[in-house]
């Protein structure tokens, strides 16, 4: 056979080849965004303050792949919060539910629920999950070895009728309460090549009955909470014990003014991708930070402070809106950036925040921060990674630190999802929670691209699936990507054989 015709077969089979797929199960749901005008820092700092109030108190007692589509605007004078749609119950109920990594469980509004709002004004419309209207609804008891799971992440007790009970208590005093119930979740999946929609799990979720504080506020309401942690009824660990998504997951949110994202249950794969270990029993996604250099010089920051206990460490956080270190890393850190621009710029404090007057690109004159972690990870902040444009005076800029204190705490807190000034250090960066590793990743990238997501099969086969521009709108999209490879694969085989294109 002519040189040239094994080239066009070898290059046919391995085309081939790159486009066959297992027939693993992988879910699709869609992610979404709302955003809230003309919120002061101010009111971010003590939405977060409750926030870390709840974080201290809770301490520790003793496959397939999840596609999320991101959806929102990346604006520093936004703040929202970021929810998906889940489906509950027989026949099945939409719910809206704000994603969290700072707590464990998947609970919804019940139906009947006293506090619980009925309105919300992120313009989607609320419901209740009814349980005695699903047909495959059953509560948990107290004797059921999953009541005892229920105990890692909230309080939980048993009522008279033998139902396990739980209550999550907020540091602002808010809180809701109600009891566990066992029933199907639904999502899409993607099967091979094709996608099928109104597949189903059996999880234990929160059947909220009660609510308070600010719970009850209409303002930011949604139907329930869908936590992202690391303790036994986690949604994430439930179907990862089922075998249906890897004990993992994965973001890439947008910097851009087009905002949006990706979100998954698998690890993200990217060749630059840093990872660093999480700390051993804890309650959230502590990590190990070491050092912060500001223009590659070393912080003279004793490295107590940063070490974890009951009221120290690193937490990664999805609902905490900024970014925080640690009191006694604040003053040195903002010390060496002033330092570093004093020549270009003008500083001022606005509102007890370290702000600067320029009219220069602020990529140009600031300095580059670097935090390092155990395991020789470092994250690399740019300016636009670490400053907030607040407005502007006779033509020139004010661009604040975005970073903030907590007065009185050794805490550094890396806002993760919830809102945009979080995203300020992660955006633009793809993050792998790796729980069954136990460790954390991240690599800079442009998330408007899709990524590429590994998951490990029955057989012990490591495969790999492009996520972030699938979803059931554009399944007919994801089909033609499917077919093309077939098609170009016929075309060379042909010309190789017959010396020409196939006449039409």
């Amino acid at each position: 056979m002519p040189p040239a015709i094994i080239q066009v077969i070898a290059a046919a089979a391995l085309l081939l080849a790159l486009s066959v797929d297992g027939e693993e199960k992988r879910m699709v749901l869609s992610l979404e965004r709302a955003s809230h005008d003309g919120v002061g820092m101010s009111q971010l700092r003590h939405r977060d303050r409750v926030r870390h109030a709840r974080l201290l108190q809770q301490q520790p007692s003793a496959s397939g792949i999840v596609d999320f589509s991101v959806q929102g605007t990346y604006d520093p004078y936004l703040v929202g919060l970021y929810y998906t749609r889940v489906k509950l119950g027989t026949p099945a109920k939409e719910f809206y539910v704000q994603i969290d990594t700072g707590s464990d469980v998947l609970w919804v509004s019940c139906n009947p629920c006293d506090g619980c709002p009925t309105s919300s004004g992120l313009q989607i419309e609320l419901d209740f999950f009814d349980p005695p209207s699903s047909s495959t609804a059953s509560p948990i008891s107290c004797s059921d070895q999953r009541c005892a799971l229920g105990a890692q992440s909230s309080d939980s007790g048993c009522s008279g009728h033998n139902q396990c009970g739980y209550t999550f208590q907020y540091g602002d005093g808010s809180g809701t309460s109600g009891y566990y119930v066992y029933d199907s979740m639904y999502f899409d999946s993607i099967v091979g090549n094709s996608l099928a929609s109104n597949n189903s799990a059996p999880v234990v979720f929160g059947c909220s009955t009660s609510q308070t504080g600010d719970l009850t506020k209409p303002d930011r309401a949604v139907d329930g909470i869908f936590g992202f942690g690391q303790q036994g009824l986690s949604v994430i660990s439930q179907l990862s014990s089922q075998g249906i998504t890897p004990y993992s997951f994965s973001h890439c949110l947008r910097g851009e003014s087009g905002g949006g994202g990706i979100l998954v249950l698998g690890q993200i794969v990217e060749p630059n991708i840093v990872y660093t270990p999480l700390v051993p029993s804890q309650p959230h996604y502590n990590v190990y930070l070491q050092s912060i250099a500001v223009n590659g010089q070393t912080l003279n920051i004793d490295s107590s402070v940063f070490a974890t206990s009951s009221n120290r460490g690193t937490i990664i956080d999805s609902g905490t809106t900024l970014a925080y270190i640690a009191e006694e890393a604040y003053d040195p850190f903002v010390t060496a950036i002033t330092e570093t621009v004093s020549g270009s710029v003008r500083s001022l404090l606005a509102k007890g925040n370290q702000c600067y007057l320029t009219t220069l690109s602020v990529s140009e004159i600031f300095p580059q921060v670097t935090l390092n972690f155990a395991g020789g990870a470092s994250m690399i902040l740019r300016p636009q990674d670490y400053l907030l444009q607040q407005n502007s005076i006779g033509g020139a800029a004010v661009w604040c630190i975005g970073i903030q204190k907590i007065q009185g705490q050794g805490i550094t807190i890396l806002g993760d999802m919830a809102s945009l000034p979080a995203d300020l250090v992660l955006k633009d960066k793809i993050v792998v929670y790796d729980i069954a590793g136990q460790r954390i990743g991240w690599a800079n990238y442009d998330c408007s691209s899709s990524v590429n997501v590994s998951t490990t099969t029955s057989t012990g086969k490591t495969e790999f699936f492009n996520a972030g521009q699938v979803d059931s709108s554009n399944a007919a999209d994801y089909m033609l990507s499917k077919l093309i490879p077939s098609a170009v694969v016929a075309l060379l085989l042909h010309i190789a054989f017959f010396g020409g294109p196939p006449l039409l």
